[in-house]
């Protein structure tokens, strides 16, 4: 008897609960404020990407043109170092060989070498000139900026290389010069015995 009191308890409290959840159902309820911001911060959140993205695009095209004017600089910079190099290399030319060649010190027989080692210098040099020149040049086997930077990084180098021989050259005969004046003097000294 016991269980059957139990089972009709049991029954009672499920037949009471059960049309309690029958009932509460029904249509859900959807509160469409909630739903309109969510739309208006999708809608925002579309615009501040878009508006990134194209912050994004003209960062990129603001990089690729600093390192234009950075490339533009380089060239410069190695086309003013070239000028200098070029220039040392003519006023070399223009009064240290005067200087040398009108040396009473330097036999006939050298100047013809000496002015042909110069000249050498020199046709190497408006050599590389002409060949910045067509570098610089826009069409030039249409380089880029950065490998148009290196070639002249690397003709820089040569005119200092160039600039550093004819200083060699020119020092060698000086030298020259010096110790044929000072052996002149010497045979040349008047003896008091």
């Amino acid at each position: 008897m016991k269980t059957k009191i139990k089972l009709a308890l049991i029954g009672f409290i499920i037949s009471f609960l059960l049309p309690a959840r029958v009932m509460s159902q029904g249509m859900p309820v959807y509160d469409n404020t909630n739903f309109i911001s969510l739309a208006k911060q999708l809608i925002e959140s579309g615009k501040q990407t878009s508006n990134l993205l194209k912050t994004v695009q003209f960062l990129k095209q603001q990089k690729e043109n600093i390192e234009k004017v950075n490339n533009v600089i380089r060239q410069l910079k190695a086309l003013r170092k070239m000028t200098r190099n070029h220039q040392r290399l003519f006023d070399v030319v223009q009064h240290d060989l005067r200087n040398i060649l009108n040396s009473p010190y330097v036999k006939p027989e050298e100047v013809g070498k000496i002015s042909d080692s110069f000249n050498a210098i020199i046709e190497n040099s408006l050599d590389d000139l002409e060949f910045i020149d067509r570098v610089l040049s826009n069409n030039f086997l249409k380089m880029t900026d950065g490998e148009r930077a290196k070639i002249l990084k690397e003709k820089e180098l040569e005119s200092q290389e160039m600039v550093a021989e004819i200083n060699k050259k020119t020092e060698r005969y000086y030298e020259i010069i010096s110790f044929r004046k000072m052996q002149d003097r010497i045979n040349n000294r008047e003896t008091y015995y």
